[in-house]
């Protein structure tokens, strides 16, 4: 059975000096530098007293030594009086500079017994060494925190020469082999019967090197050109899984299907489409189907703050999402985030449906005295039909034929007081926008 390892001596662990027991009327940082100064000193002094007793066995070891050859030198000489005192004499001096020797060793032993570990010298370094990270000062997120595309790793015309240089060793390969055919044996007669003809050494076949097998694409996208693809291009090819991911309702699931499809789903533009899907959704009164679609942009965005914070890739940052959301606070937080969100929605599909409407009605040719005039009141409370109908002439045929080096020349015609007048009317009343 082996000897259980001794852990005594941790139980002398000296606290830090930073530590907390200092009385309110004594200054702090006085204090500490008062402990740590009294423990180096003292550490000090215990190492000035090793090293002399260290030399001091070191002195009585050679006196020992000496004594011990001058005892044998005796022993082999003829015994008289005198030699026998000096003998007696010298043992016991011997003997008593191992008792002062054993005395010095106690001591040592009862300094390493009774040391007090610190930070100082509990441990030391046995090899230090510094690395650089040359990309350490590279960006690769962009200002919303998303992953920028990696740089590719080869050009088309490299693996084409690679694949030429291949080609031309084979062939040289298989043109060299014909000169190591064997050459055709002579018949010869056997000498005896009895006797086998000598078979000739079999000529050695020529080493063709295999064809190096073709490299088999990576399975999955390739993350470099799906960060490079345009937002119709992404759209176009991805509109299936972020569909697909729009429907999920579970916060487990989504988890689940962001770390199958992260490289696609993280993508910015993956969050401008989920964004875009849930303002659509809520400008087609689909309320509830757009509360989840933004709930799930939500999940996108804040995994890319969370990773641009942490400054990682958001593919890492994923499962950490996910287990703050486990906790009632995060969670708190971010369904209050959510709802704000869904209200700045709500507020901007108004707008936006305004919006195309004025569009569609200019498409059309709308007649704006068939609508209401509540409704075609312009930013200022003018209504636009008044305020056209009151202008010059020259400026209503700029407007009718939206030309405006017409309507810069008919402003010239006029004075600044005229012209900032029917301006300000324009403006307020929507039939000219300062933008």
């Amino acid at each position: 059975m082996s000897k259980p390892f001794d852990y005594s001596k941790w139980d002398n662990i000296e606290l830090s000096d930073d530590e907390d027991d200092v009385h309110p009327n004594i200054d702090r940082e006085s204090w500490f530098r008062m402990k740590h100064r009294s423990r180096v000193d003292r550490e000090e002094r215990e190492e000035a007293d090793k090293i002399k007793i260290q030399k001091e066995m070191k002195s009585t070891n050679l006196r020992i030594q000496e004594l011990t050859q001058t005892l044998a030198s005796l022993d082999t000489s003829d015994d008289s009086d005198d030699e026998l005192e000096d003998k007696d004499g010298l043992e016991a001096e011997v003997e008593a500079l191992k008792k002062a020797n054993e005395a010095r060793l106690k001591k040592l032993d009862d300094y390493e017994k009774n040391k007090k570990w610190n930070v100082d010298n509990m441990c030391h370094v046995v090899e230090e060494r510094t690395i650089i990270n040359p990309k350490a000062g590279e960006n690769k997120f962009s200002e919303t925190g998303y992953a920028l595309p990696d740089e590719p790793v080869e050009k088309k015309e490299t693996s084409g020469t690679v694949k030429k240089t291949e080609v031309k060793k084979s062939e040289a390969t298989s043109t060299s082999a014909p000169a190591s055919k064997p050459i055709e044996k002579k018949e010869t007669k056997p000498v005896e019967k009895k006797v086998e003809a000598a078979k000739p050494a079999p000529a050695p076949k020529p080493i063709v090197k295999p064809a190096p097998a073709p490299v088999k694409p990576k399975a999955g996208p390739d993350h470099a050109s799906i960060s490079m693809l345009s937002y119709h291009d992404f759209t176009e090819k991805y509109a299936d899984v972020m569909e697909e991911f729009m429907t999920i309702s579970s916060l487990d699931k989504s988890r689940e299907f962001l770390l199958l499809h992260g490289d696609i789903m993280l993508q910015e533009n993956a969050s401008n489409y989920l964004l875009l899907a849930s303002l659509e959704d809520e400008m087609n009164g689909m309320r509830e189907k757009m509360r989840l679609t933004a709930r799930q942009s939500q999940i996108i965005s804040n995994i890319a703050e969370l990773a641009k914070t942490m400054r990682t890739h958001p593919g890492n940052v994923i499962n950490p999402f996910f287990k703050r959301l486990e906790e009632a606070e995060h969670l708190q937080g971010f369904l209050t985030g959510l709802e704000g969100f869904i209200q700045n929605l709500i507020k901007r599909a108004v707008v936006k449906k305004k919006e195309i409407d004025e569009e569609r009605a200019l498409e059309e040719g709308t007649d704006l005295n068939d609508i209401p005039r509540e409704e075609r009141l312009g930013p200022g409370g003018l209504d636009p039909v008044e305020v056209f109908e009151s202008l010059p002439a020259s400026m209503q045929e700029a407007f009718e034929t939206r030309n405006t080096d017409m309507l810069k020349q008919a402003l010239m015609e006029m004075t600044e007081e005229e012209a900032t007048l029917h301006m300000k009317r324009c403006i307020d009343s929507g039939l000219w926008n300062e933008g």
